[in-house]
């Protein structure tokens, strides 16, 4: 943690001040940061979506979009809602700190600014929104459709690619929502964990298709996380594909194999000559790295059914 802190981060300030500007920008570059200002709401906006900080300090009163706003736009684009905002505020009643959280803030400091607190909070969340990206990006390496709920705020924190795109798929939600149907689960399976019990998700889909759902929940920390995963042929097929960088062919040739298929088996339900089931065999089992069909099926059933 402590070599993720102190590497140096993008950041964008917001603020109509000059001299807060200029006094933010001086201790931040002098610090080994990169800085990137902004002057009002909507020239936040774009340079965030643009340059993708780090972290953003944002100032609360501004004219015209003030900061919560442009807090609230933030976390409701895809692209820019993992940043963290801090912001700054004169306005310490509880009822603009509440705003400032309710907004999306991770954090906020308080005016007259402390360059040296300014530095620690920056080093604190930019480690920790590192830390959550390398995670979400080695889940995406090993194709897990994997997603975290925080249902204090009702908002979902971070998502893989994967995931992103069977919430699509199965509920034709955009990028940054999760459908009321996964909520409504996540509740009871939550309940149900406190009990010791599981309660897995289900939808259906098109041919045949379905969506699974287990729930996962580490005491102590605030988000569910929930892994999705996608059983049909047509997953399991997909699967194969991904993980030994088969033909579709030669997937559906090992598929049957891990049934139980014979060769002969195989070749009438495909519609192929059993000599052509042979020759994918080949090609399935050098792919694989493999010479039995018992292996070849251990690791189809490993991966393709998982």
């Amino acid at each position: 943690m402590e070599q993720a802190a102190n590497r140096s981060a993008l950041v964008l300030i917001v603020d109509d001040m000059p001299d807060n500007l200029q006094m933010l920008h001086d201790a931040l570059d002098a610090a080994g940061h990169t800085v990137l200002v902004a002057t009002h709401g909507e020239a936040a906006l774009q340079r965030a979506r643009l340059s993708l900080p780090d972290v953003i300090l944002l100032d609360a009163v501004m004219p015209g979009m003030d900061g919560f706003e442009v807090a609230r736009r933030l976390k409701q684009d895809y692209v820019t809602r993992p940043i963290p905002i801090v912001f700054m505020t004169g306005l310490t009643d509880s009822e603009h700190v509440v705003a400032a959280f309710a907004a999306g803030g991770a954090d906020y400091v308080t005016k007259p600014l402390r360059p040296p607190e300014v530095l620690a909070r920056i080093a604190a969340h930019t480690a920790n929104a590192r830390q959550l990206q390398q995670a979400s990006s080695a889940l995406d390496a090993f194709g897990q459709a994997t997603l975290a709920l925080n249902p204090d705020s009702g908002r979902l924190v971070w998502q893989t690619a994967l995931a992103r795109q069977l919430l699509q798929r199965y509920f034709g939600v955009e990028d940054q929502q999760a459908p009321e149907a996964l909520w409504r689960w996540a509740a009871l399976a939550q309940q149900a964990r406190l009990q010791g019990e599981d309660l897995p998700g289900q939808w259906p889909g098109e041919a045949g298709q379905k969506l699974l759902a287990s729930f996962h929940l580490t005491p102590g920390e605030p988000e569910w996380l929930v892994v999705l995963r996608e059983e049909g042929l047509q997953a399991t097929l997909a699967a194969l594909i991904a993980a030994f960088r088969l033909t579709q062919r030669e997937a559906e040739v090992l598929h049957w194999l891990s049934l139980g298929k014979t060769n002969r088996d195989i070749a009438d339900i495909l519609g192929m000559s059993p000599r052509t089931v042979n020759k994918h065999l080949e090609h399935v089992f050098a792919k694989l790295g493999v010479e039995t069909r018992t292996a070849a099926a251990a690791m189809a059933l490993g991966r393709g059914h998982a």
